[in-house]
């Protein structure tokens, strides 16, 4: 335990003295080394986190943890299947889709959809599409009985990029249509938009339009079948495990794909960032660390003949050695104390400092077609920070080390003769 006349002593040395000008400069440039370090691995691992938070959420909340599918895009008997399914243990839900890419017009204008036929409880209950409807509610999505005039949800970069709002008609496109003498006739059916919404993620808002199921059955001409049937389950890292009873018994009419496999190169290359750039973020430390090592060194070069007074006067090796050991370890305390404010104030302000950078360099610094989601996230792992500042104090204890051992080694008797 650190005595007070060491704490006394430590707390003198945090000051500079006279002709200590420099040595204290560069103890403040690494505090702010510290602080810089500590504040970049906070914000961009919370970014990181929270970029892969929302996109698991949002992707799952649009296709689930599993889904099963048919053999040519058709499941006929769906219903005995989906019982089948809902039998498993561990299995939350499992409900009809259809997902087909066709073509979307408007006023001259033509853009890749994806439509995606849902019952209407799904279509409400699905969070991701109901909590973020910009325009237009979802009550109006009522399936017709012709497949005509009948009413869609689109989403927002989708109704940008055809120049359409709610209460505009587009124009679906589906190449299999009806066959002629002439060849195949694409089947265009025209439907009002009775909803936009925003999801998030840049891939959906672009392409998705969402139906009712009779009306998608009717677009693709599928009757009474579906394209897939989705699975929704209480634990989605076991959901391999929980789908594994029914893939044989199923084996001769679809194919069981979970989150894992669908969405395996964008996770993995998440996690290979998110590792790179926590142990490339981490050299900013290491290298405030060395400037703490060598403003150390300095301060014990400055402070020789008082070492000497002190050991004379009866401190001993050890306390010498705490008393550098603490001065160290409280630039690297301060300088984490100030990059966590730092760290969490840049997380609370992000999307702020991101338009005002992107203003002043005239660059978009998060453009949602590159980026997947509309907006930075982030979500903060306390343990994650917990990590962060142990390794920081870590590296500041360890670089007190050698300059307190070579303070703890003077040699009174040779100093006070020479000086």
């Amino acid at each position: 335990m650190i005595t007070r006349y060491e704490r006394m002593i430590a707390a003198r040395y945090l000051l500079p003295g006279r002709g200590e000008g420099f040595i204290f400069l560069v103890a403040s440039i690494s505090l702010v080394a510290v602080a810089l370090g500590v504040a970049a691995l906070i914000a961009v691992m919370s970014v990181m986190n929270g970029f892969r938070a929302e996109l698991f959420d949002k992707i799952l909340g649009l296709s689930g943890h599993a889904v099963i599918q048919g053999y040519g895009g058709r499941i006929e008997a769906w219903e005995p299947m989906a019982a089948q399914v809902r039998k498993l243990p561990g299995v939350v839900s499992a409900t009809p889709l259809i997902e087909q890419p066709l073509m979307g017009s408007f006023a001259g204008r033509v853009e890749a959809v994806l439509v995606r036929g849902m019952t209407m409880a799904d279509i409400k209950g699905t969070a991701v599409i109901a909590d973020n409807v910009r325009a237009g509610t979802l009550d109006s999505l009522r399936p017709g009985p012709d497949g005509t005039q009948n009413t869609v949800a689109i989403g927002a970069r989708l109704a940008e990029a055809l120049g359409a709002r709610v209460g505009d008609e587009i124009s679906l496109i589906n190449p299999a249509g009806e066959s002629t003498p002439f060849g195949t006739v694409p089947r265009i059916v025209a439907y009002r938009i009775g909803a936009v919404f925003e999801i998030g993620i840049f891939e959906y808002d672009k392409a998705l339009v969402v139906m009712p199921m009779p009306d998608a059955q009717t677009l693709l001409r599928l009757d009474d079948a579906v394209g897939m049937i989705e699975v929704v389950t209480d634990n989605p890292d076991r959901v391999g495990e929980i789908m594994a009873p029914i893939v044989p018994q199923i084996a001769s009419q679809a194919v069981v794909a979970d989150w894992k496999s669908l969405n395996a190169a964008l996770f993995s290359a998440l996690v290979v960032e998110r590792t790179v750039m926590f142990w490339v973020l981490s050299i900013i430390i290491l290298v405030a660390v060395f400037n703490i090592l060598s403003s150390l060194i300095m301060l014990v070069r400055a402070k020789t003949r008082d070492i000497a007074i002190l050991r004379t006067m009866g401190a001993s090796r050890a306390a010498l050695m705490r008393v550098f050991m603490t001065v160290g370890t409280l630039i690297g305390g301060l300088g984490i104390a100030l990059g966590c404010v730092l760290g969490f104030s840049l997380l609370h302000f992000r999307a702020g400092i991101v338009k005002t950078v992107g203003s002043l360099t005239g660059t978009n610094l998060w453009d949602p077609s590159v980026r997947y989601l509309t907006e930075l996230p982030s979500k903060t792992d306390p343990l994650e920070v917990v990590g962060i500042v142990a390794l920081a104090l870590l590296l500041s204890f360890l670089s007190t080390l050698y300059p307190a051992w070579k303070a703890a080694s003077t040699d009174p008797v040779q100093v006070l003769r020479y000086e």
